[in-house]
């Protein structure tokens, strides 16, 4: 009887977690929407220019880590800004101490807001500047304060608006080029 119900918990344990594994990795159409279809988002002489600002060269082509799956966003962001600080980081020793759920690689309800300030401050040792519902222009005005190399900006957003498919997510900004309106971050 007992072989029956552990039986039993690894089956359901083994079919919540090919759902879990189905809906992150699943390949999803570019609905006709999305950004990704607008030329300026793949445009190689925008992107060799964001690249060469003095914060994007920070983070570097070949040092800039992509996250493992969809759920782990939130840990690769702060990541790949340690990295460009010159400090040793990847996207599991950043969840090191924080009590984040985490099952075979994946964040089953990912990070919110709060968490990737606390994982980020605690991590960094520096002063973490968190905003909120900001306005298109008030966003435009921080952002534009990101052209400095000395300092890192993540930024959590929804994907939907911009790619038509998708949640939450979490990005560094590697460099902003305000006088692009289509294509204004290198991320």
């Amino acid at each position: 009887m007992r072989f029956r119900r552990g039986a039993l918990a690894v089956l359901v344990f083994a079919v919540i977690l090919a759902g879990f594994t189905g809906f992150y990795l699943r390949e999803q159409p570019v609905p006709p929407d999305s950004i990704e279809r607008i030329p300026t988002y793949q445009n190689e002489a925008l992107l060799a220019r964001a690249w060469a600002l003095p914060e994007a060269r920070l983070y570097g082509p070949q040092g800039y880590l992509f996250q493992q799956n969809p759920s782990t966003c939130g840990p690769t962001s702060i990541a790949d800004v340690l990295r460009s600080e010159g400090r040793p980081a990847d996207p599991s020793s950043v969840l090191n101490g924080s009590g984040v759920l985490k099952i075979f690689g994946f964040l089953p309800v990912g990070l919110t807001l709060d968490q990737e300030a606390e994982i980020l401050k605690r991590n960094s040792g520096q002063q973490v500047k968190l905003l909120r519902d900001l306005s298109p222009d008030s966003f435009r005005i921080e952002i534009a304060k990101s052209n400095d190399p000395s300092r890192r900006v993540i930024v959590n957003f929804t994907r939907q608006p911009l790619f038509g498919r998708g949640h939450g997510h979490f990005s560094p900004v590697l460099g902003y080029l305000p006088s692009e309106t289509s294509c204004s971050s290198a991320t």
